[in-house]
């Protein structure tokens, strides 16, 4: 007999595409690679989402140096007709503070600076 507490399936409540979104917005420079680890996908599935993300105006990636580094439209609108009228910035707001994922620190090779001695965006505030 199984475990009646072990879920039937393996879904989730939030999508991928959402998921990498987060991440972004805790690290707009993150590497496609780290984006990957954290998000439990492939590197590949990853640029696709970035690329689906930033077609549909939801990022920006501008090169800096060797690295991408992403901006967030954060006032553009759900996607689905039932939440069409709320913006991303609420969601984002929402999962702002949650720590990383389990089995990762949160933190990239050479934090808290990069491997050039800069500071990232993000830690500057502290």
């Amino acid at each position: 007999m199984a475990d009646e507490h072990e879920p039937r399936t393996s879904w989730t409540f939030l999508t991928q595409h959402a998921r990498v979104l987060l991440m972004i917005s805790r690290d707009p420079q993150a590497r496609v690679r780290d984006l990957a680890a954290a998000c439990g996908l492939t590197e590949r599935a990853v640029q696709a989402i970035i690329t689906d993300l930033e077609s549909a105006g939801y990022l920006t990636r501008t090169r800096h140096g060797r690295r991408n580094h992403y901006r967030i439209t954060r006032h553009m609108h759900f996607r689905h007709p039932a939440e069409a009228r709320h913006e991303i910035a609420g969601f984002l707001e929402l999962f702002a503070d949650l720590s990383p994922p389990t089995g990762t620190d949160g933190t990239h090779e050479g934090r808290p600076d990069d491997r050039h001695g800069h500071k990232h965006e993000r830690d500057r505030s502290s």
